[in-house]
């Protein structure tokens, strides 16, 4: 898989798992793809204070993504 059809796989990921965020007040923005293996994300709005936000990184964002691009191996968030 090039660079290019992984971060398209990476945003349908975090296309998919917006909603559930933005029905909070919250979002996510794409950062960067480090050696196809790391994704670095930011949480924005009403997910950086929340209290369950590593919870819905790990159980929920780093899930989601892996689903469409299995050879991911970590989200984090970079605020």
């Amino acid at each position: 898989m090039s660079s290019e059809e992984l971060k398209l796989n990476v945003e349908k990921a975090l296309d998919e798992i917006r909603p559930f965020l933005q029905s909070d007040g919250g979002d996510i923005n794409l950062l960067s793809i480090d050696d196809g293996k790391l994704v670095k994300v930011q949480l924005v709005g009403a997910c950086t204070s929340c209290s369950v936000n590593q919870m819905t990184l790990k159980s929920g964002v780093e899930m989601t993504i892996k689903k469409y691009a299995p050879q991911i191996e970590r989200v984090i968030n970079v605020e």
